[in-house]
């Protein structure tokens, strides 16, 4: 199973390596990553598997969600059957 992890916000450095640090801390290993930087502003979408995650999925939901508050981001992980329903007509 794979996720969409989404982070926009405020460009800092760190960014991508203290998301991808809580992805393999948690055994969610990054298939793709594109990310751009636009007039300051940190934009990234990754394309992760899921399938040995060592918590809930809802709990790794949860654990993005707050490094993006301590870091003044906004994360989103959603699972990958939920975003293509959501793209389909």
């Amino acid at each position: 199973m794979n996720a969409i992890l989404s982070v926009v916000g405020k460009d800092t450095v760190g960014i991508l390596a203290a998301v991808s640090g809580k992805c393999s801390e948690f055994k969610a290993n990054v298939i793709d990553v594109s990310q751009t930087v636009i007039n300051n502003y940190f934009a990234m979408f990754m394309f992760i598997n899921i399938d040995n995650l060592t918590i809930e999925f809802n709990d790794f939901v949860d654990i993005l969600t707050g490094l993006g508050k301590e870091k003044a981001l906004e994360i989103h992980v959603m699972h990958e059957d939920i975003f293509n329903l959501m793209h389909t007509i």
